[in-house]
């Protein structure tokens, strides 16, 4: 059993770290790097309001959920309705700042014209079978996932498109491997855990809308695979990042789903658990580079949610951790 509360109060204090002295302003970085743009960040931002929602330490009262709200709107581009920050696809900043907002109870101030033009011009299927699923499967689901997301959150996912957007993630799953997209794991030489962190972002759509998935069985082999085999990425488990919880979402989720093979995905969970709590209490959080990025940081709090709801009673935190995709889809 692992009592994380000392760990938890880590995160609070680098979120803390990076506000930037005004209500819901804060930094996504602040140690300098090559690369980095310091100062007022989407990222920064979202994240901060994503982890403090996940550390039941949300903003209460409305005078100040009303600046925060503020700040994150203003990032939007009038013109396109997007939001950009270069490390991302304009579409991934786009559903993440949408999705922030969603926790105040709150949308963009301005329509999404350019999403509403590429729908209309190309159609759901034409864009997500557009999408490179050989090469480059990971960064590309932010589009297939955020496009959801997106118009879902500001209610302009019509229950026909949402209907055709799901029709074809059915029809295009793979059997052999339970991932995204049929055949695509087979061809190209991207690593598997590129179509397993790309599966994830579908996957979280799929949990959000209630709706199951071809073969979830596929799934929970494929994870158990990729952990016993040495397939994930060669610092899996000992950096700070989204993909531990690309993994353990997919592997937890796919066995809820199925009932498959349970005892055994717990025994590799609670295995990664204690080399992934182990790892996390001894970064030194003044240096480490990944620990300062907030949208990293997010990331791994959002593992050690999905790892306390499948491992009951093996990690225990003073507040229960709130995943926000069991609220609203994308991170």
């Amino acid at each position: 059993m692992h009592r994380i509360d000392e760990l938890i109060k880590q995160i609070k204090a680098a979120v803390d770290s990076h506000c930037l002295g005004r209500t819901g302003e804060y930094a996504r970085w602040i140690i300098k790097e090559p690369n980095r743009n310091m100062g007022l960040n989407e990222y920064g931002c979202a994240d901060a309001a994503n982890i403090l929602y996940t550390l039941c330490e949300f903003p209460a009262i409305a005078e100040e959920r009303a600046k925060w709200v503020g700040v994150l709107q203003s990032f939007q581009n009038e013109d396109t309705g997007m939001f950009s920050e270069r490390t991302h696809f304009p579409l991934h900043t786009t559903a993440h700042c949408t999705a922030a907002l969603e926790l105040f109870e709150a949308k963009p101030k301005y329509r999404f014209k350019q999403l509403e033009a590429e729908i209309k011009k190309r159609g759901i299927e034409n864009f997500l079978d557009g999408l490179d699923w050989i090469n480059d499967p990971w960064s590309n689901s932010h589009l297939g996932a955020g496009i959801y997301a997106s118009l879902k959150l500001v209610g302009d996912m019509t229950p026909e498109l949402e209907e055709r957007y799901f029709t074809w993630l059915w029809n295009e799953s793979d059997p052999e491997t339970g991932l995204w997209r049929k055949d695509s794991v087979q061809s190209g030489n991207a690593p598997i855990y590129y179509h397993m962190a790309s599966t994830f972002h579908y996957l979280f759509n799929h949990e959000y809308a209630r709706r199951p998935i071809p073969y979830p069985e596929r799934l929970v082999d494929t994870c158990l695979d990729m952990y016993y085999n040495s397939l994930l990425r060669e610092d899996f488990g000992k950096t700070v990042s989204f993909l531990e919880m690309d993994w353990v979402y997919c592997l937890n989720r796919a066995m809820r789903l199925s009932g498959y093979r349970i005892a055994e995905g717990r025994a590799a969970l609670k295995g990664f658990a204690d080399e992934f709590i182990e790892y996390l209490y001894s970064i030194d959080k003044e240096r480490d580079t990944a620990w300062d990025d907030l949208h990293n940081l997010f990331g791994t709090l959002c593992a050690l949610a999905e790892l306390e709801q499948a491992l009951y009673g093996y990690i225990i935190t003073d507040k229960p951790l709130r995943l926000v995709l069991d609220r609203r889809p994308f991170i």
